[in-house]
């Protein structure tokens, strides 16, 4: 069993001016679900941020930072009917990352106009 706790903070310029001018950063760091649900946003660069955010606490998590065979896009960060927001791997990042046996992964976002913090939790927590 693993257990481990990431955060990081961004800001949204930042991750704003990365969307406006470098061609594919979108589709190269997020899902295309995060992508309908961040452009159906009215401040959709606090929201990618924040996701941005999460995925760099995730990895911080795991212990391992950015792995080889892990691609961005594949950990998506989704809400549930309520709103929560959570962590899925997807594609081969699913399959690289499931030697750790992460556990439960829990997150938490949080944004302003200026600045997306994310704190991800992972372990066994019943």
């Amino acid at each position: 069993m693993m257990a481990g706790i990431g955060t990081d903070i961004v800001e949204v310029d930042r991750i704003a001016a990365s969307l406006g001018k470098d061609q594919g950063f979108r589709e190269m760091v997020f899902s295309p679900l995060e992508i309908a649900y961040c452009e159906a946003k009215t401040h959709k660069y606090e929201h990618y941020a924040a996701r941005f955010a999460a995925k760099e606490a995730f990895f911080k998590a795991i212990g391992t930072g950015w792995k080889n065979g892990t691609s961005f896009n594949e950990i998506e960060i989704y809400n549930d009917p309520s709103g929560r927001p959570h962590i899925r791997l997807l594609g081969a990042t699913a399959v690289t990352l499931c030697e750790l046996n992460p556990g439960e992964i829990q997150v938490s976002l949080s944004h302003t106009g200026t600045v997306a913090i994310a704190v991800v939790l992972v372990g066994r927590f019943s």
